[in-house]
């Protein structure tokens, strides 16, 4: 784990504020992590997402290891140079898009095969392949592969995919280790376009050494508390981990079973390493999982639903199509730094949306993304003031009791 820290700066409850330390920056948490799944924000520059005050993004192995390739990111300066983003980054295994695939995979002990929807071809997803992949690509914290299911399933379906998951995690461990001590296996030859630089994998002896990376374990058990309970016990005995993730949650489920997920996990988790709760992002949830202890987050929901018209404000989502907003004047919203709301009124982002302008869909999606890395440091500022408890609660119940006019 050498590059990798973690310190609780503030306490209240079971909410904490702390710095993640990583080899490209620190990260101040509670956070939220905007996605780049083929190593960019949907629609935007990364110096948007860098100015929108995001410290960490995400990238998915999968999609890139199906295009461009993750020996061509590797060769291409990986993942950092590759994007243009200089700070943490964090590529998750891509457990989710290969199980979302039933129709194009088949599971097994050993791992996943499945088809490339893009174009047919048969490829195998093992956990070794997959530290392989990761550790090609670059980022600063890779995720295990993971066994997931869909949301509801019996505590039979849920137990055998959480001791899977275990299963697979001692094997990425065990790899993850291999590539540390032994290094990466050479690229084969890629010549440079003529005229151009030449690629990484061509003129340093150093290449193949892995760069510092911390891998974390993911907690699975879907809302059962003895699973979860049972999936962590299983994590801590295989490692000691620069950070646990938690996941599974946010498909379906209600919200009163994943917070109670979340009350059921935190107390069990290191108290000295970050708590990744992946794919959940709505600004409520978010506020909901800092108040029972977790630290960072990510979520494609607010680029996505920024696109397709909706924005947060601190009175509830709003859908900006309707035409109530035709000759309404005001900003999204006043306190929000982003330039959807510092330029413009919500008269002309709606007008941009029904003209289907890019301008439209760009400015709301980073209006979102900067709605809830800004409401998360506001979190952290409470927490390091003592006021979290009264904040929050106070922020909940306005979000929540009010509507778009």
């Amino acid at each position: 784990m050498s590059g990798f820290a973690f310190g609780v700066d503030a306490t209240e409850g079971a909410a904490r504020a702390g710095t993640f330390r990583t080899p490209h920056g620190d990260v101040a948490t509670p956070a939220f992590m905007p996605v780049g799944t083929h190593a960019s924000v949907r629609g935007l520059a990364m110096h948007e997402v860098r100015d929108a005050g995001a410290h960490m993004i995400l990238a998915n192995a999968y999609h890139l290891y199906l295009r461009p390739g993750d020996e061509m990111v590797r060769a291409l300066g990986g993942l950092h140079a590759f994007s243009r983003w200089h700070g943490p980054m964090l590529t998750d295994s891509g457990g989710y898009q290969v199980f979302s695939l039933a129709r194009y995979r088949k599971v097994s002990e050993s791992g996943v095969e499945f088809r490339n929807k893009l174009d047919g071809s048969l490829h195998e997803y093992t956990p070794e392949r997959v530290m392989q992949i990761e550790r090609n690509i670059g980022a600063d914290v890779i995720m295990q592969l993971d066994e997931l299911i869909e949301g509801g399933c019996d505590h039979r379906a849920s137990r055998k995919a959480m001791e899977r998951s275990l299963r697979w995690l001692e094997r990425c461990r065990v790899e993850f280790d291999r590539l540390s001590r032994d290094g990466r296996a050479p690229v084969p030859h890629v010549s440079a376009t003529d005229g151009s630089p030449p690629l990484d994998t061509q003129h340093r002896d150093d290449e193949c050494a892995a760069p510092p990376q911390a891998l974390f374990p993911i907690v699975q058990g879907g809302t059962y508390a003895d699973l979860r309970a049972a999936s962590i016990a299983g994590i801590l005995q295989t490692g000691d981990w620069a950070g646990v993730a938690v996941g599974g949650l946010s498909v379906g489920e209600a919200k009163s079973a994943m917070y109670d997920t979340f009350d059921t996990c935190a107390p069990l988790l290191p108290w000295d390493r970050p708590r990744y709760l992946m794919g959940v992002g709505f600004p409520d949830d978010l506020l909901e999982a800092v108040g029972r202890g977790m630290d960072l987050f990510d979520c494609v929901a607010p680029t996505r639903m920024g696109r397709h018209g909706t924005v947060f404000t601190p009175d509830g989502k709003v859908q900006l199509q309707k035409s109530s907003h035709r000759t309404d004047r005001r900003p999204l919203t006043a306190e929000c730094p982003c330039p959807a709301c510092t330029h413009y009124d919500r008269a002309y982002l709606r007008h941009l949306m029904v003209t289907e302008e890019p301008l439209g869909p760009r400015l709301l999606a980073l209006h979102n993304i900067t709605f809830l890395i800004t409401l998360m440091g506001e979190a952290r500022a409470r927490l390091q003031l003592g006021q979290f408890t009264t904040w929050s609660s106070d922020w909940l119940r306005r979000y929540r009791a009010r509507t778009s006019p």
